[in-house]
């Protein structure tokens, strides 16, 4: 079931868990360059949430019995690698585009957010790549709201990526978020063929949409958990968790 926030308090904890993970994310965005190993990542966002007091939400997760315990507190995913790659001693280099997706569990609650960030100088058509990924998720959260379905916000990622000519990935997306990281309901990025959940007061989600530049086809490789382009095509990744409250517009929680 999704979280259902029934206090100001469980409203303040999420702010912050959310507010945590923008922020992290905020550094790590200024820590990206041609020759860093991605391993310095990893540990500073070890530090940073030991220094917080904040648990590593990803780090031994395992959503289903086919998975291994995922071996780190961080999505690192580079190039024609989705979501849910793993850090490894890779150095980055100029052209490389990468993706940070970061959760930090604070107070029993959890923030979820990620975004795809250029190593130095990338073309102009990654550039507006990453610029049109980015822009439907935040088509996604402006068409969130009271009063209006899930497939309102779908829609409005689909619309934004589609005429575009890039690919829509389809089987994986957002979800609900609360005290655990991966609750109902599931967000596609795209329209679906019913309302799906009416978005009420209280209700948590991330929003992600995933873009590729060449076919959307994707698989997992044989780590058991990142995820790639078939085609070997780049791709970019967005994330934020917003919370829907009566007579608000929708609030970006994983803001820094």
């Amino acid at each position: 079931m999704a979280v259902k926030l029934k206090s100001r308090d469980e409203l303040k904890a999420m702010r912050e868990a959310g507010q945590l993970v923008g922020q992290t994310l905020a550094h790590l965005r200024t820590m990206i360059r041609p020759g860093l190993n991605v391993r310095e990542i990893e540990k500073y966002v070890h530090e940073e949430f030991k220094r917080r007091g904040a648990k590593e939400t990803f780090r031994d997760y395992r959503p289903a019995p086919k998975y291994p315990p995922y071996p780190s507190n961080i999505c690192i995913s580079i190039n024609e690698q989705l979501v849910h790659g793993i850090p490894r001693s890779r150095v980055l280099k100029e052209g490389d585009i990468i993706s940070l997706d970061l959760g930090a569990t604070y107070k029993g609650f959890v923030g979820d957010a990620a975004i795809t960030v250029a190593v130095g100088n990338v073309s102009s058509e990654v550039q507006r790549l990453m610029k049109v990924t980015e822009d439907a998720l935040w088509a996604g959260i402006k068409a969130a709201g009271t009063g209006t379905h899930l497939n309102d916000v779908c829609g409005a990622i689909e619309d934004t990526i589609k005429p575009t000519g890039f690919g829509i990935v389809k089987g994986y997306g957002g979800h609900g978020v609360g005290r655990d990281m991966h609750e109902e309901p599931h967000v596609v990025n795209h329209r679906m063929r019913f309302r799906g959940t009416p978005l009420r007061s209280g209700l948590v989600i991330a929003l992600e949409p995933m873009v590729t530049i060449g076919n959307p086809d994707v698989e997992e490789e044989p780590d058991g958990w990142t995820v790639r382009t078939k085609d070997g095509s780049l791709c970019c990744h967005f994330e934020h968790t917003i919370a829907i409250l009566e007579g608000c517009e929708p609030e970006v929680l994983t803001l820094p």
